[in-house]
């Protein structure tokens, strides 16, 4: 692992877990924590729906369904992303890859600056369930609440005014086919990372202190071995 003269090492991370393991909220702290770029597919995928873009439109029939867009689509807007500016020093992938020919594709596209790390963020499929479930967005920022958690004011949205909604994405039976598809297209990966001794494993469950604490422990002691 290359390292710049700054506060933080150069890194290069993906983070995988279940839909619903807190991989969104843990991936920001961690960007911030390492200062590089958080890149999350899932989100640039929901500004193109948003935007009602021709890509969008298409990613919202399939994200409806429950359903994952194409490999080669999710390998262009990774590739194009991680060779910005803003990502020279690293960056954090969360939604990429979700299957092994992605993971291959991952390879090959940053063949002249690797990989580093893949930490898998555990969380049992029950409580995932559970909580995606009862997950609720802000729709103008992305801001997220929950039943058990929602903002001051009834679903209007503590950052910025804009209204909470459940995402269609977040209904229980898309949740449960996602679930499906996570299990028999991502839970590979965790093999596929394993045998490049690539892969961590992090416990997802407790307060999001508890987790990010694991995590930066997790990841810190792979940098230190590294150089």
């Amino acid at each position: 692992m290359s390292q710049t003269t700054g506060a933080t090492p150069d890194v290069r991370l993906v983070l995988l877990g279940r839909q619903g393991a807190g991989k969104g909220t843990q991936a920001a702290r961690l960007a911030e924590a390492y200062d590089v770029p958080h890149i999350s597919t899932g989100d640039m995928l929901r500004v193109a729906v948003k935007e009602g873009t021709p890509l969008g439109r298409k990613a919202k029939e399939i994200m409806d369904a429950g359903h994952l867009v194409s490999d080669e689509l999710m390998v262009g807007i990774v590739n194009e992303r991680i060779h910005l500016p803003d990502a020279a020093r690293g960056w954090l992938l969360d939604g990429f890859p979700r299957t092994v020919a992605q993971g291959e594709a991952l390879e090959a596209i940053t063949a002249d600056l690797p990989l580093d790390l893949v930490v898998n963020l555990e969380v049992p499929e029950d409580v995932v369930l559970k909580r995606i479930s009862e997950r609720r967005v802000c729709s103008t920022c992305g801001a997220i609440y929950s039943l058990s958690s929602p903002p001051t004011n009834p679903w209007t949205c503590d950052v910025c005014g804009g209204r909470v909604v459940q995402r269609d994405d977040d209904t229980e039976e898309a949740v449960r086919k996602r679930l499906d598809a996570y299990t028999a297209d991502t839970a590979p990966l965790l093999p596929f990372y394993g045998e490049r001794k690539l892969l961590v494993e992090v416990d997802g469950e407790g307060s999001p202190d508890e987790v990010f604490a694991r995590l930066r422990t997790a990841i810190d002691a792979r940098v230190t071995a590294r150089g």
